[in-house]
């Protein structure tokens, strides 16, 4: 395949079904969900000694975690994710040597620009943060900005920028992680949807896949987008709307920047292969859904601090989640076997203000090819951070989600903390903040960073 191919980083979910020859009978832990915090948590369980099963209902990275734009990033993160993320960034370093795998990560900084002095003095609430937590971030000058990437054609007031940030590539790193899990033990099983959980004496005992059932008294849903959906048919509630981000990538081009730029018009990450991932800086797109009706208060504030990147849309999607039942007999064909890969069409719209702002803000890059794209659907918080931990009244049941777009940097190390919860061994990393429970509870929902 070629740095040039039109499916290489789609190959990742359009590759041909592969289900499971056989079925084991019983597992310790089973995890719900083939992204990159459920395949690093089983590498992390594997490598315990624990039997661990994760059952995907479609591919490895399938859906977000193979779509992402790729970023390593601590920078700008919301202070209950920084000790975590921190350590994610130590594992990332090590992910080469550990997996015996390729997946693309180097240290090569991370940018944010600011188009005002207003936005570079917000900037410095963030290198306060990075100051709490030894992360040596720094605002930089227009003209700092200009020696950091040349050739373009920012006019900027000047970034923050940390230099230990780094990058990956997303069609790489989960699927070298979920192999490595299965070489250290774990079973890894694709096409293989689960439909539902057993108890017994009120407390978990088992999965019901469509193909059979494993008895286990652990279960981790980090199902990504489709947890709220699984978690509802269990009578949990779970907050959680999805956003499309459409993503597009380069054929190989001039050397114009080797990290991760954020700019108001472009969101762009230098690639293993010479070209660069882009994504367009200012928009989301959500398409409302009744989920947006149940949930919508709670993401008020959220949805104030991105009014100006948000973009609604009402359509199809709003008559196909009205048509999905909320719960389903476990002898039956369930909704994940329907669509086995959440695969939204990339959007024309965005797609040619992608190119145009590519265009402007580097222009030796006007006759480099876009050779291919896709979207994805970001499954987000009220308070955009993960929402981790046991969930009440439902013994052995664990939730992992909530990433919202932060989930591929972060994924190594939630794999390593959600090991550690599963197994009662301490990681040293607070997870109480990231309980489901507080959205319930009283607590004031206050976001601290964006999608």
């Amino acid at each position: 395949m070629t740095d040039t191919d039109s499916t290489i980083v789609a190959s990742t979910w359009t590759q041909a079904l592969r289900p499971p020859e056989k079925l084991p009978k019983a597992a310790d832990v089973v995890i719900i969900g083939g992204g990159i915090v459920g395949v690093s948590t089983a590498w992390f369980l594997a490598r315990q000694g624990v039997q661990v099963v994760l059952c995907e209902k479609g591919h490895i990275a399938g859906e977000q975690s193979g779509r992402n734009w790729g970023w390593v990033r601590v920078q700008g993160r919301d202070a209950r994710e920084i000790p975590m993320m921190l350590e994610s960034i130590r594992i990332w370093d090590r992910l080469q040597e550990d997996t015996g795998e390729d997946v693309g990560f180097v240290r090569r900084g991370c940018l944010f620009t600011a188009g005002s002095d207003k936005e570079m003095r917000s900037f410095e609430n963030w290198i306060a943060v990075a100051g709490d937590y030894g992360i040596e971030s720094r605002l930089l000058s227009a003209t700092e900005l200009k020696k950091l990437v040349p050739g373009s054609a920012l006019k900027r007031a000047g970034a923050v920028y940390t230099e230990s940030d780094g990058r990956a590539e997303p069609h790489k790193a989960a699927p070298a992680i979920a192999r490595a899990a299965q070489r250290a033990g774990a079973t890894i099983l694709t096409s293989c949807a689960v439909r539902g959980i057993e108890t017994s004496g009120g407390a978990v005992s088992a999965v019901v896949t469509e193909h059979g059932t494993i008895s286990a008294p652990t279960v981790l849903c980090a199902a990504g987008a489709w947890s709220s959906m699984f978690c509802r048919s269990l009578g949990v509630g779970v907050p959680q709307l999805k956003v499309r981000g459409t993503v597009a990538r380069t054929a190989p081009c001039e050397n114009v920047l080797e990290g991760n730029l954020f700019d108001e018009r472009l969101g762009v990450r230098r690639r293993q292969d010479g070209g660069l991932t882009l994504a367009h800086g200012t928009i989301l797109q959500h398409p409302v859904t009744p989920s947006t009706f149940r949930w919508g208060v709670k993401f008020i504030p959220a949805l104030m601090q991105e009014l100006k990147v948000l973009r609604l849309s009402f359509g199809k999607e709003f008559f196909e989640e009205w048509r999905q039942p909320a719960s389903w007999d476990l002898d039956a064909v369930s909704p994940f076997e329907q669509t086995r890969v959440l695969n939204p069409e990339p959007s024309a719209k965005v797609l040619k203000g992608i190119r145009r702002n590519l265009d402007t803000m580097f222009p030796q890059l006007a006759d480099t090819p876009i050779v291919e794209s896709w979207a994805g659907m970001v499954e987000t918080s009220p308070d955009v951070v993960p929402m981790i931990g046991a969930v009440d009244g439902k013994p052995g049941f664990y939730l992992a989600t909530g990433f919202s777009g932060h989930g591929f940097g972060l994924g190594p190390g939630a794999g390593k903390v959600i090991a550690g919860m599963l197994t009662n061994t301490d990681t040293g990393i607070d997870i109480a903040p990231l309980r489901l429970g507080r959205f319930f509870d009283g607590s004031p929902i206050k976001p601290q960073s964006t999608i």
